[in-house]
């Protein structure tokens, strides 16, 4: 019977190999509202969009500068999923990349979409759906909701040719998502228990390499039963995450306290200026003044000792603070002391 921490190898690994591909394209965004580029700052859109015109047989008037205000250049980018085969349809993101206000109602012209490689591995066109809108009043004020300048095309690129990939090329390789040697020898020993010794072994602590068939069918029937085998993944080693940004603190389950003893106190420095009108008295010369009064007050509050013993636990920790009160801020400086003083048996990372 599987333990109640195992996990499945499908949900601990990656097969090297079997990936998505990163795929960028440009093109144009035709139909907006009077929101496009503003062609005197962004000429390379007036240029795409002269070239467009000759490829349809249209010459463009010598030395004439369009005010294409329904046009606007944009970049497109998509992920073409692992095994794509052509005809599949995937879904593109559309980023101006000019100074267009918003792509709201716009179309996006047919564009290829290339790979790394330099190669057309998509074709894209359609409506685009934007979240984003903006408005703008006559005496200049405006507001935006979102960002109207980027937006998505559902099923918008049809894919023209597949990627490669080595899914079929020697053994098959497991790649953990966070590299383990404990892990990595337990997912090993689980797939030789089933199939026999010598089946799987890890090459390091991050890839388990498995001999598999050669044939294609019989890979994929042969994959479909390992990676559905649960094996309990090993223990992280201890830390401390603390997020300075927003005051979160995770502390793992592994983290003890050597013998310590803290004592965390707050100073508060208070400081206020109370001006305060002074007149002079009947029949006297001078002048009303204001003068400054200045008032300071330190409060430092009285927090008590508190005491580790060796080999504390995590509930022993958060009980110990809570006691005290102490807030994030002062958690994370109580954390840091520890560390310094070598008494926190645990990474500490900040991020």
């Amino acid at each position: 019977m599987a333990s109640a921490q195992a996990q499945r190898i499908k949900d601990m690994t990656d097969i090297a190999g079997v990936r998505s591909n990163q795929l960028v394209g440009y093109g144009l965004v035709v139909g907006l509202d009077g929101t496009g580029d503003q062609t005197t700052q962004t000429p390379f859109t007036v240029q795409t969009f002269n070239n467009m015109m000759k490829r349809f047989g249209i010459t463009p008037v010598p030395g004439a500068a369009p005010q294409l205000k329904n046009v606007a250049a944009v970049a497109i980018h998509a992920s073409l999923p692992a095994f794509a085969k052509p005809g599949l349809a995937i879904d593109i993101t559309v980023s101006s990349i000019g100074n267009s206000k918003s792509l709201r109602g716009g179309t996006l012209l047919v564009a290829p979409l290339k790979g790394v490689d330099g190669q057309i591995y998509a074709v894209a066109q359609g409506s685009l759906v934007v979240g984003g809108f903006g408005a703008e009043g006559a005496d200049g004020s405006s507001i935006t909701v979102n960002v109207p300048s980027v937006g998505r095309i559902p099923n918008g690129a049809i894919v023209e040719r597949e990627a490669p990939s080595g899914f079929m090329q020697g053994n098959l390789v497991f790649n953990l998502h966070q590299a383990d040697f404990t892990t990595a020898k337990r997912i090993s020993d689980t797939i030789n228990d089933l199939l026999g010794p010598g089946v799987a072994f890890a090459l390091d602590g991050g890839s388990i390499s498995v001999s598999a068939p050669i044939s294609a069918n019989e890979r994929v029937a042969y994959l479909s039963v390992l990676e559905n085998l649960e094996v309990e993944a090993g223990e992280v080693s201890a830390r401390v995450i603390i997020n300075s940004r927003t005051g979160t603190i995770i502390i793992g389950k592994h983290v003890e306290v050597a013998a310590v003893a803290v004592s965390h106190g707050s100073l508060t420095v208070t400081i206020s200026e109370n001006p305060e009108v002074v007149q002079p008295g009947p029949f006297a010369e001078g002048e009303t003044v204001v003068v400054a009064q200045t008032g300071v007050e330190i409060v430092q509050e009285n927090n008590r000792m508190f005491s580790f013993k060796p080999g504390v636990s995590l509930d022993e920790i958060v009980t110990a603070v809570n006691q005290v009160g102490a807030a994030p801020g002062d958690l994370m400086a109580i954390l840091e002391g520890l560390k310094q003083a070598g008494a926190l048996k645990a990474e500490l990372i900040v991020i």
